[in-house]
């Protein structure tokens, strides 16, 4: 039997985000002895071992931030006239990957697939000027295109939306399936008490999640209940702001900072309720994830519609009024079944391994090498 295709993965480094716990999921789950994952990357990431103990190779440049946009331009063109061999590139940078399928397509390389995992760009209007530039490129440098939702697809692809695949942001179902034990187990490791009300929410310290009017919810609803706490999982460049907002509302004892967490099935466990006020999001895995668990969740109306499982546990509320979300988390019963009906999410398309099976397919479909071929090429690489 010949050698696996290798796909060549790109983003900025792989750590937890949404996109990148999706890479990961497919890559365990996929069939590495058909289909193998390679990562080109700019920075270090918490998963980079795991790549390469899965067979993985990880390829680095310089960001854009450390050699400016003629060099990080001339870095990836650089790259990809080193690796032409690939056949096969898929990148995860929204607007950015323009850049990226650019270089690819200088490179003569066959397959490339822009993959849609958001709704809107971050940063101020400089940055958002420039991310607007490098997308100018996907439409005729992407050969193929993928999104996370539909609403993912219309806002990178515009007028080439219906062209994408929607891959849903698929995750393993049973691990995340609601356990008591491993609930009080969580809440014993925190310091929270049994009857305490936990408030939970996983996400990047960024503009885009909205914890500053988390932070706002949380302190009204102290007023109505507390004995409540709230889980913040997850850093990023506006934590320090958030902890001094907590610090300055007087919260300190009641809002736990968790840190980058590695078992998140285990974390949600211990919540009775996530409340998720984003400004944008793509779809939010974290609400894909907490409906595995069963836990009733407070969405943002931003956040689109197609991330409901449709097992009545996601509500859409403004995010202009923390009344409305006070008043809701008020009257959740807090001993409520969490057990939600076993093929719920895969109904959805939202279990990993009929994901992994689809994107196999999909990749092996379009890819017009043999397996012998793949063999002589890379062997190069």
């Amino acid at each position: 039997m010949g050698s696996p295709i290798r796909v060549l993965h790109v983003v900025v480094n792989m750590n937890r985000g949404g996109a990148e716990t999706l890479i990961m999921n497919l890559y365990r789950h996929i069939d590495r002895s058909k289909v193998q994952f390679d990562f080109l990357t700019c920075k270090s990431g918490v998963f980079d071992d795991e790549i390469l103990e899965l067979g993985g190779k990880i390829h680095r440049i310089p960001y854009l931030s450390e050699v400016g946009h003629n060099g990080y331009i001339q870095a990836m063109n650089q790259f990809f006239q080193e690796h032409a061999s690939y056949k096969i590139v898929h990148s995860h940078m929204d607007k950015m990957s323009g850049f990226v399928l650019r270089a690819a397509r200088l490179a003569s390389i066959p397959f490339r697939i822009a993959h849609s995992h958001n709704t809107q760009s971050e940063g101020g209007f400089a940055a958002k000027l420039y991310k607007w530039y490098a997308g100018t490129n996907i439409a005729r440098s992407a050969t193929h295109y993928m999104a996370c939702t539909n609403v993912a697809a219309r806002w990178l692809f515009a007028g080439k939306a219906k062209a994408a695949l929607i891959l849903q942001n698929g995750i393993e179902c049973d691990s995340f399936s609601y356990s008591a034990e491993t609930r009080l187990e969580v809440r014993t490791e925190l310091g929270i008490d049994d009857s305490t009300l936990v408030v939970g929410h996983v996400g990047r310290f960024a503009y885009q999640k909205n914890h500053t009017f988390l932070i706002d919810i949380f302190k009204e609803l102290q007023k109505e209940c507390l004995d409540s706490v709230l889980l913040l999982a997850g850093d990023g460049p506006l934590r320090l702001q958030i902890e001094q907002k907590v610090q300055a509302l007087q919260l300190t004892n009641k809002v736990k900072f968790l840190g980058v967490r590695s078992d998140v099935e285990r974390l949600v466990q211990s919540f009775d309720v996530v409340v998720f006020p984003s400004h944008h999001e793509g779809l939010g895995i974290t609400l894909i994830e907490a409906q595995a668990s069963g836990l009733p969740c407070l969405v943002s109306n931003h956040v689109t519609d197609e991330v409901d499982m449709g097992i009545g546990l996601i509500q859409f509320l403004s995010i202009k009024n923390t009344a409305d979300y006070v008043k809701q988390i008020t009257v959740l019963d807090k001993y409520q079944s969490r057990i939600i009906p076993s093929d719920a999410l895969a109904e959805k398309g939202y279990d990993i391994k009929q994901t992994a099976h689809l994107i196999a397919d999909y990749y092996l479909s379009h890819c017009e090498v043999t397996h012998e071929t793949v063999d002589r090429v890379y062997t190069h690489i």
